[in-house]
């Protein structure tokens, strides 16, 4: 099972200069189970965007992205979101928690898009691995930042995706929820995909393999 881009290209309308702007210009990119990569590199490079094409967020002008031997840009949009749900997990920076909803509701949310559909005690076992058991019903205005990551953790994780995204998962932290997040993330992920964002260089420290990712493209 692997992710594998290839001849990936992404472009943006360019207003001042009146043509399109490359953003993403992948030629080759491949990712195995067990891989845990780290992408850096200067803010505007593009790292964010990448993310959005490999889970399908966003649609790239061109190119292949085949994850365990689908092309999810030959998906239509409710094939996409169904295969987002089943084999992808995404970890964002700002969280994307919905407010109304406690923790507990926002994981169950996540298996309600998937085929396995919901099973209320394996996202119960997930948060209260996440060091949440007394924190299931507090909605994400009652929980603390690191316990908002937390719970974004296994929202990413619930389904048993092949592969995790995350997004500067340690961005909006302070050091100490940062490392344990981190941790807690790792081992979530042990045996899967991990692609994660981070400008941090403590974090980038922990991985053995980084890639960096200049404004166009994946060097």
């Amino acid at each position: 099972m692997s992710l594998r881009v290839k001849e990936l290209i992404k472009s943006y309308p360019d207003p001042e200069k009146g043509r399109r702007r490359v953003v993403i210009d992948v030629p080759s990119f491949e990712i195995a189970m067990g891989d845990h990569i780290a992408l850096t590199g200067q803010s505007g490079g593009g790292k964010t965007t990448f993310l959005h094409c490999l889970s399908g967020i966003i649609a790239a002008d061109y190119g292949i992205i085949e994850i365990n031997g689908t092309d999810i840009g030959r998906l239509s949009e409710s094939k996409k979101d169904r295969f987002r749900a089943d084999h992808i997990g995404y970890v964002y920076q700002t969280f994307n928690l919905i407010q109304g909803f406690s923790a507990l509701e926002n994981v169950i949310l996540a298996m309600m898009f998937s085929k396995q559909g919901v099973d209320r005690e394996k996202a119960e076992a997930l948060l209260v691995q996440m060091g949440l058991k007394d924190r299931l019903h507090y909605k994400p205005s009652q929980l603390s930042v690191g316990q908002q990551q937390r719970v974004c953790i296994a929202r990413a994780v619930v389904n048993n995706p092949l592969l995790i995204l995350a997004d500067e998962p340690t961005g909006n932290l302070d050091e100490a929820n940062s490392k344990e997040a981190l941790a807690l993330l790792r081992e979530v992920a042990k045996d899967k995909m991990l692609l994660l964002v981070t400008h941090e260089q403590e974090v980038v420290k922990t991985f053995d393999k980084v890639i960096q990712m200049t404004a166009i493209n994946v060097a």
